[in-house]
C-alpha cells in the first residue's frame, strides 16, 4: 500500500540524511542514536538502494498523492546515496596520500625509500554489492579457540593462516571492539584477517577481559599476554615472532595503541614478565585514545605513554564518527608525531562513521588496500632504519621499562 511504501521510503531517507549530516551538537557516546540510523547506510549504501527499488516496485500503483510522496522521498534518497558513494569511493585517495605523506616524507622516513608502487588492486565488487557478509576464503583455515591465559572464554584466540602453512609469516594480532564492556573475536575486521592470511600472513584475533567482571589495566594485560603467546606459540602455527603488527577496534584500538607504547613493562604483563611484548607496528581503526575506569592511579590513555621510540603507527578514523569524535583521533595523532622518531600515517575516512570494518565495502576494501601497503613497507626497511627495541643486550629495554613504570605511577582520569 502507498501509506506503508511512504513509511519504508521515509525510514531509509531519514538514515540516508544522518549518514550525510550527523546531528549538533556533535559528541562521543557509545549510545549515539544517530549513530545506530546512519551506521547501515554508511556502509552498505548499495543494500540501502536495493531496499528502496524492491519497496518501488512492489508498491505496484504509485498514481496517487502518498504514491507520488513516497516516490520522491525514494529518489531524493538515492541522490543521497549517491554521494555517500561517492564518499566511500575517495578512501583510496585519501589513504594513498596519507601513506605517501607519512612514508616518504614524514618523520622516520628513512632514506628515501619509496612507498612500493603496484596496480591498484581491483575491489571485489560482487562481494561488496551481493555479499558484503560472506568473509571466508577457500584458501584461509581459521583454528578457534586456543586458550593463552587462565580466564576461561575470555582468554580464547583464533588464528586465520594459509592451507598450505607456510612457515616464518609476519603476524598480526587483532582486538575487538566493545567499549571495553562487550564484543567478541569474531566480529569486527574479518576482511582484514582473511586477506592476509589469504597472502600468507599468520593473524590471531583474540577475546581479552572486560567489564564489569575486569578492569583496566586487567584487558591491556590480556593483550600482552597475547602478544606473549604469538612470541612463545605463534611458530607452531607458521608465524614470524619477529615481525609482529598489533590491531584493534574502538576499544581494541585502545589496547593496541597502549601494547604498542609500553614494551616490556613488567606491571602490564604479570606472568609473562621475561616475554618480549614489543611490535613492529600499530593498526588502529576508529580507536577510542580516553580514560578508562579503572580502582588505579596509573594513566589509562594511550596519549599518556606516546614516546620517541613508538613503533610506526597507521591510524584510520571516521571523519563523522559519533562514537568517537574525529577530533580525539587527530590529538592523539598529533601529539604521537610530534614526538615519535617513527612514521605515524592518519587516514581520516570521508563520509566514514564508527564500526567501519564489519563488512566488505568500498570503504574497508580499500582500507585493507592501505594497511597492506603500510606492512609491507614497514617490513622491507632495513632494521637500521628503524630504531632498536628488541636489542636487549645493549641495555635499552630496561631502561624503556624504567620510563615507562614511572608514567604507569602517574595520577590518570579514570573516566
Amino acid at each position: 500500500m502507498p501509506v506503508g511504501y511512504l513509511i519504508t521510503v521515509a525510514i531509509w531517507a531519514v538514515c540516508t540524511a544522518f549518514a550525510l549530516a550527523p546531528p549538533r551538537p556533535r559528541h562521543s557516546s557509545p549510545s549515539n542514536i544517530s549513530f545506530w540510523l546512519a551506521f547501515p547506510v554508511a556502509e552498505l549504501p548499495f543494500i540501502a538502494f536495493f531496499a528502496l527499488v524492491v519497496a518501488t516496485v512492489l508498491t505496484g500503483d504509485l498514481n496517487t498523492p502518498v504514491g507520488w510522496i513516497g516516490l520522491c522521498v525514494a529518489m531524493a534518497a538515492t541522490i543521497g546515496l549517491v554521494v555517500v558513494v561517492r564518499r566511500a569511493s575517495r578512501t583510496s585517495e585519501v589513504v594513498g596520500r596519507a601513506l605517501r605523506d607519512a612514508l616518504e616524507a614524514g618523520p622516520g622516513a628513512g632514506n628515501g625509500q619509496r612507498l612500493e608502487s603496484r596496480p591498484r588492486r581491483r575491489l571485489p565488487w560482487l562481494r561488496i554489492l551481493f555479499a558484503p557478509f560472506v568473509f571466508r576464503r577457500r584458501d584461509v583455515e581459521r583454528v578457534r579457540n586456543i586458550p593463552y591465559g587462565s580466564a576461561g572464554r575470555a582468554n580464547l584466540l583464533d588464528v586465520y593462516r594459509h592451507r598450505s602453512r607456510p612457515a616464518h609469516a609476519p603476524t598480526l594480532i587483532h582486538l575487538h571492539g566493545g567499549a571495553f564492556r562487550s564484543g567478541r573475536k569474531s566480529r569486527e575486521a574479518r576482511p582484514l584477517l582473511y586477506r592476509l592470511a589469504s597472502r600468507g600472513w599468520v593473524c590471531v584475533s583474540a577475546n581479552y577481559r572486560s567489564s564489569p567482571e575486569a578492569t583496566f589495566p586487567e584487558p591491556l594485560v590480556d593483550a600482552k599476554q597475547v602478544i606473549a603467546w604469538v612470541r612463545t606459540h605463534g611458530a607452531e602455527y607458521g608465524a614470524d615472532p619477529a615481525v609482529l603488527f598489533v590491531s584493534g577496534s574502538s576499544a581494541g584500538g585502545h589496547l593496541a595503541a597502549s601494547a604498542a607504547l609500553t614494551p616490556n613493562v613488567a606491571e602490564l604483563q604479570p606472568g609473562v614478565e621475561a616475554a618480549d611484548t614489543s611490535v613492529t607496528g600499530a593498526v588502529v581503526l576508529y580507536g577510542y585514545f580516553g580514560s578508562v575506569d579503572s580502582p588505579t592511579r596509573m594513566s589509562s590513555s594511550p596519549v599518556a605513554y606516546v614516546h620517541a621510540d613508538a613503533p610506526p603507527f597507521f591510524v584510520a578514523h571516521g571523519q563523522l564518527d559519533t562514537i568517537v569524535l574525529v577530533e580525539e583521533a587527530r590529538d592523539f595523532v598529533e601529539r604521537l608525531a610530534a614526538v615519535s622518531a617513527n612514521p605515524v600515517v592518519y587516514a581520516e575516512l570521508p563520509g566514514a562513521q564508527h564500526v567501519f570494518d564489519l563488512f566488505h565495502s568500498i570503504r574497508f576494501d580499500s582500507l585493507v588496500d592501505g594497511i597492506e601497503a603500510f606492512t609491507t613497507w614497514i617490513r622491507t626497511r632495513t632494521t637500521t632504519q628503524l630504531p632498536s627495541r628488541h636489542d636487549a643486550a645493549d641495555g635499552t629495554d630496561g631502561a624503556e621499562g624504567s620510563d615507562h613504570a614511572e608514567q604507569l605511577g602517574s595520577p590518570g582520569a579514570s573516566g
